[in-house]
């Protein structure tokens, strides 16, 4: 009887439903890599200095335009681009996120996905250049990753992509804003593309560290293609000649002290680069860690040398 009693309460007993696996919050973090969006947090800073336009009464728009570049576009993208590389980073960095288990389903897609509403929805506050960057940044950093581009297959696109969104569009998103939504002027533009192709350089210093699994994955990073040598020769080249063509526009602007500040700071990371050129896969951290610095730096000069060209035409 016991055991018939037993056996009519299992049957009757209400199955409860099994906890919803979702990630912690340390988790979440660690999937958006803070780390990263300084790049674009940078680039939009040189966007709203360059403008020449004072900040009193923007500080909304800035601090809204800062959370877009860094929390927002650049977390996204790093989420997506974790989604769609789990395989890959499973033979590079298994600790990661998602190959580790510790994100577990899909949330890595859903987590991209809010952040892109979310982008859109902060963007949509930055007037009409605003809202329009931050659009082409967010498809490109969705065509970077996901099929049926997936342009990171190929290491030339790929990397454009990512310099572009990184640099090129924070800078303009961030003088948008200060104008109002207004269209930058072209010197702003020019030095936007400027640093964004130098960026490709700064991109493929990043593809050192996954050269084994990208090469098992079949995705074409240059070090893949190129080999560790040639790329990273290609990535310093491109890195120099773009700063090269900085000075030679400040020159060119009647901007001599700023001109001789990038020369300066270029010159530095061609010392360096020959350091980095010795042993490419072992110091491509190192160089980014160090090198990449001095790059940054002169952007903020050249952002302060169109500033101050802007501020004098308007006044």
């Amino acid at each position: 009887m016991a055991h018939s009693i037993d056996t009519y309460k299992s049957m009757t007993t209400v199955a409860q439903p099994l906890p919803l696996a979702r990630p912690s919050i340390a988790t979440v973090a660690e999937l958006l890599k803070p780390i990263t969006w300084f790049p674009p947090m940078w680039a939009f800073g040189c966007g709203v200095v360059s403008s020449g336009v004072a900040v009193e009464g923007r500080w909304l728009y800035i601090i809204l335009g800062v959370i877009l570049a860094g929390p927002l576009v650049c977390a996204m993208s790093q989420a997506i681009n974790d989604w769609y590389d789990r395989h890959v980073d499973a033979i590079n960095e298994p600790n990661r996120p998602i190959p580790s288990g510790r994100m577990p389903g899909k949330w890595g897609l859903y987590i991209a996905i809010l952040w892109t509403v979310l982008s859109l929805i902060v963007a949509s506050f930055l007037g009409a250049w605003g809202l329009s960057a931050a659009v082409v940044g967010l498809v490109l950093a969705w065509a970077y990753s996901a099929p049926p581009f997936r342009l990171k297959l190929n290491g030339w696109w790929g990397n454009a992509a990512c310099g572009l969104s990184y640099e090129g569009l924070a800078w303009i998103t961030g003088t948008a804003v200060m104008l109002s939504g207004g269209m930058p002027d072209t010197r702003t533009l020019a030095l936007a593309l400027l640093y964004s192709i130098g960026a490709h350089g700064i991109m493929t210093l990043n593809d050192f560290k996954s050269i084994e699994g990208d090469r098992q994955m079949g995705v074409g990073s240059l070090p893949v293609r190129l080999g560790a040598q040639g790329a990273a020769r290609v990535a310093c080249g491109v890195m120099l000649l773009s700063q090269c063509a900085v000075v030679g526009l400040l020159f060119s602007w009647q901007t001599p002290n700023h001109a001789i500040a990038v020369a300066a700071l270029t010159l530095v990371q061609g010392a360096l680069m020959l350091r980095f050129l010795a042993d490419p896969i072992k110091r491509a951290t190192w160089y980014s860690a160090l090198g990449i610095n001095f790059y940054v730096s002169g952007m903020l000069v050249s952002a302060f040398a169109v500033r101050g060209l802007n501020q004098a035409a308007g006044g």
